[in-house]
């Protein structure tokens, strides 16, 4: 019996802070980096390729939370995901330093126009030679319209009808250039035949466009699409449209309830479910000592702070968590954002009640997602069983100390599953989507 491969992506974000709420104020976090810097992104971009990595994957927030309390003081305060500059800026430099590493960048169909959006993504994808991929996002924030002078955010009921014919005039424009369009004949002066470069003429519902695309067929023609989608009309839209999809899952019963589900949508939508990776949230915190793993486990739980904590989840779900007592049960809450994320605090106590407390506990450390602590064969063992009970394809590995957690994963983790035939001893190809369908 032929045993799963793991994929693994580092996940990060653009800013002082991750996805651990606080975990910058740790001793070993970006010692001699700063974030804003191209040296960071250079060199956690090579301990990623070292560690063979599919994708270094970067979220994005386009202003800051305004949730809790009615302001944003809670996250300017603690550097809960503020400050956090453009995602697609990192690209470039990590595609320089490295040679076989994507790069995923999650972007906003809410701010971008489909036509800039493939020119920016193509421009992306030819930079690094094939290793750019998109996480699909429909904005869901207050805080983010307001800011870009917006009043109304898109209708909850709508988000997912308006992506839709966003894709399809992306896919349209995506599309356009033949691939033998291009001549570049010297001799003649001729670049490009007009007849094989299509004027695109898209009159749709929300979106219009018409013209040619204004950039050349990247090496990947598309990037490489990541959705995130939980909702029932979201699982639709990554059934229909995504190649790889992540989520966060906080027990094996709760991942293959959803595998099971996405893929089957997968199937019924007329795709090959095997060609949708599935992959799902886990951190890590690993060292070859066992108590020493649990001790920087409960170093890193001791750094987050309720009201960090509380600020993003507020932001994240669109509920001011202020107006609760600590001792709430959360169970009655309507979250109007990430609802996934919010789902997988509600299911970590596998239908016990949980408090408001314990909700910003879990959600400051990992965001619901679980957390292998030990030493590189309990963390495999851990990741073994995901993979064959859980059935996912690969994990989101969640950020504590950086570059620190992603070395650890890179030298202690990596060579305990290559032992066991569970990853990958060098890289198939040069492009982010030969990596994930690899296996």
């Amino acid at each position: 019996m032929t045993r799963k491969k793991a994929h693994l992506l580092g996940f990060v974000q653009h800013g002082v802070m991750n996805h651990a709420s606080t975990m910058w104020a740790h001793p070993q976090d970006k010692i001699g980096y700063s974030f804003a810097r191209p040296e960071y992104w250079r060199d956690l971009g090579r301990i990623m390729e070292r560690g063979l990595f599919d994708a270094m994957f970067i979220a994005d927030e386009l202003a800051p939370y305004t949730t809790y309390q009615g302001s944003s003081d809670a996250v300017v305060r603690y550097a809960a995901q503020f400050p956090v500059h453009d995602p697609a800026a990192v690209v470039p430099i990590v595609g320089a330093f490295t040679k076989h590493l994507g790069i995923g960048i999650t972007l906003s169909t809410s701010f971008i126009r489909p036509y800039q959006m493939v020119r920016q993504l193509s421009t992306l994808d030819h930079l690094t030679g094939g290793r750019v991929g998109w996480n699909i996002v429909t904005s869901y924030s207050k805080s983010e319209f307001q800011a870009m002078g917006l009043e109304n955010l898109t209708p909850r009921d709508k988000r997912y009808e308006v992506v839709e014919e966003y894709m399809q005039l992306c896919y349209q424009l995506w599309d356009s250039w033949d691939d033998d369009a291009i001549s570049y004949d010297r001799s003649t002066g001729v670049f490009a035949d007009p007849s094989k470069v299509r004027e695109v003429d898209f009159q749709g519902r929300y979106f219009r466009s018409r013209g040619r695309s204004f950039v050349m067929p990247s090496p990947q023609r598309r990037p490489v699409l990541w959705q995130a989608g939980s909702s029932e009309q979201g699982r639709d839209f990554a059934a229909r449209h995504a190649e790889s999809v992540f989520g966060v899952f906080p027990t094996v019963t709760t991942m293959r309830a959803y595998a099971d589900d996405i893929r089957a949508r997968a199937d019924r939508a007329g795709r090959d479910p095997s060609q949708l990776k599935l992959i799902f949230g886990l951190q890590t915190v690993v060292d070859r000592s066992r108590d020493r793993a649990v001790e920087k486990y409960e170093e890193f739980r001791s750094l987050i702070r309720i009201e960090s904590a509380l600020a993003i989840m507020s932001g994240h779900t669109g509920v001011d968590f202020s107006t609760l007592d600590l001792d709430d049960d959360v169970a009655d809450v309507d979250a109007q954002g990430i609802r996934g994320l919010f789902d997988a605090i509600l299911q970590k106590n596998d239908g016990k009640p949980v408090t408001v407390r314990e909700a910003a506990e879990l959600y400051g450390m990992a965001m619901g997602a679980p957390t292998a602590v030990g030493t590189p064969a309990d963390v495999a063992d851990e990741m073994e069983h995901y993979l064959d009970e859980g059935g996912c394809d690969g994990f989101m590995l969640l950020a504590t100390n950086v570059p620190g957690c992603f070395v650890d994963i890179a030298e202690l983790v990596v060579p305990e599953l290559q032992r066991r035939g569970r990853y990958r001893q060098r890289y198939p190809g040069t492009t982010l989507r030969e990596s994930l369908q690899e296996y």
